[in-house]
Parts: C-alpha cells; sequence; structure tokens
C-alpha cells in the first residue's frame, strides 16, 4: 500500500471518530434536555407526581410494585386530616365563646347566692320559731306551776301570782273570784306543791301558742291527810302582753 493511500484511510478514520463524538455528544445533550424536561414537569405536576417521576433517562421502565407504591401515597395525601382553622377565625371565635363562658359563670354564681340566702333564711325562721317554741314553753310551764301550787299561809300572795301571770278572760274571771277562792284555801288550810314533767307546744303563732303540759301536784289539807301523787294533763293557751307572756286560757285535758 503507497503512502498516500494509507494517509487517506488515516484521514477517513479521524472523520468517522469525529462523527461518533458529535454523535455522542448530541445524545448526551438530548438525554439531558430530556431530564430537565421531565423535573419541571414533575414539579409541575405536584410533590406526588414528583416522587414517581424517573430522575434519569435509564429509569422510564417502572414495575408495578413502585406504582402501587405511590398509589397508595396518593390515597394516603388524600385521607389526611384537614388542615386546621385559620387564626382569623380562632380569633373571630374565642371571644363569643368567652362571652358565653363569663354569662354562665355569672349565671351560675347569682344562683349560688339566691341559694345560699334562701338557706340563711330558712335557718334564721326555723331557729326563731324554735326559740319562740321554747319561750311559750317555758312560759306555760310556769304558769301552771304558779297555779296549781297553793299554800294557805300566803294563799293572797299566791292568788295575786296568778293574776300578775295571767291576761285575757282568764285574768278577768280568776280575778272576780279570788276572795272566795282564797277564803276557801286558807279554811281548809289547804297546801299544794307542783312540778311540771313536761311540755310541748302544740300550735304557734307570733303572738300565741297552744301548750300541752304534764303537771303532778301533792295536796295536803287541815285534817293532816296527805294525798297520794296526782297527774294532770293540762291545754294552757299562752299569749303575748306586751314583752310577757301570759295564761290567756286553761283547760284540763282527759
Amino acid at each position: 500500500m503507497t503512502q498516500d493511500s494509507l494517509a487517506a484511510e488515516l484521514a477517513q478514520a479521524e472523520a468517522e471518530a469525529a462523527k461518533a463524538e458529535a454523535a455522542a455528544a448530541a445524545a448526551q445533550a438530548r438525554a439531558r434536555a430530556l431530564r430537565l424536561r421531565r423535573e419541571a414537569e414533575a414539579a409541575e405536576a405536584g410533590p406526588a407526581d414528583e416522587e414517581r417521576a424517573p430522575t434519569s433517562a435509564g429509569q422510564d421502565d417502572v414495575d408495578d410494585s413502585e406504582g402501587e407504591a405511590a398509589s397508595t401515597e396518593k390515597v394516603a395525601t388524600s385521607t389526611a386530616p384537614p388542615s386546621p382553622e385559620p387564626a382569623w377565625w380562632r380569633r373571630l371565635g374565642r371571644p363569643r365563646w368567652t362571652a358565653v363562658g363569663v354569662g354562665v359563670a355569672i349565671v351560675a354564681i347569682c344562683a349560688a347566692g339566691a341559694l345560699s340566702g334562701y338557706f340563711v333564711a330558712h335557718h334564721r325562721n326555723a331557729s326563731d320559731q324554735r326559740h319562740r317554741a321554747f319561750e311559750y314553753a317555758a312560759a306555760a310551764r310556769q304558769g301552771v306551776v304558779t297555779l296549781m301550787s297553793l299554800d294557805y299561809n300566803s294563799a293572797k300572795v299566791d292568788v295575786q301570782r296568778v293574776i300578775d301571770n295571767s291576761t285575757g278572760d282568764f285574768k278577768d274571771n280568776f280575778q272576780d273570784t279570788a276572795d272566795d277562792f282564797i277564803k276557801v284555801v286558807e279554811q281548809a288550810k289547804v297546801g299544794t306543791e307542783t312540778t311540771v314533767r313536761a311540755a310541748a307546744v302544740q300550735s304557734m303563732s307570733d303572738d300565741s301558742a297552744v301548750v300541752l303540759v304534764a303537771a303532778m301536784s301533792k295536796i295536803t289539807n287541815a285534817a293532816g291527810a296527805k294525798q297520794d301523787p296526782r297527774p294532770w294533763r293540762l291545754s294552757v293557751t299562752v299569749t303575748r302582753d306586751g314583752d310577757q307572756l301570759k295564761m290567756s286560757k286553761v283547760e284540763f285535758v282527759v
């Protein structure tokens, strides 16, 4: 082979090599452009499509398992809990609920105050009633002892004490017969000693009460006889007379 023919073959080989290099560079440029295009499409499609998009030209064929995984991730993303309500909505709603809570608290406080006042008034009323009942019962006990405890040596004083502790019709009637009563006690030399066993208020108002009294008395007379203790049951009406409680009616109960 001549030198000219060798030089021609060398030039042809170099031309073919240059052409091959140019083709490889063009292929690389097309691959780079394809990757950039797919990345741009993935960015526009969203996070889910971006995860499924291949990152190189050699990942075009994705198997079925990867497709199912991508579908599962997409469903999970779609069923995710909704985002919290906007801050402006919370700011708008909070004062309304706060006002409702304050209103409920005010109502509860007022109700508690009214209930407390009711209990205080009820307790005070019950305490006043117990106090009045005690006063009426004590007045009835003392009135019965005064009425049924007599001594012929002090008959006038004892009878006057009964009159002083009486009021109304009972006082008037007893005062009209006081002189005759004193004479009988003095002549018979009667002496009585009375004790009250129990007293209970049967009914009561602000100014009067009916009190049931159980008493026991011992009687002696001029003959020197001493009778056995004798029980008595009385219904005594006690009435307020000024600042005192006095007997206004006395009945013996069988």
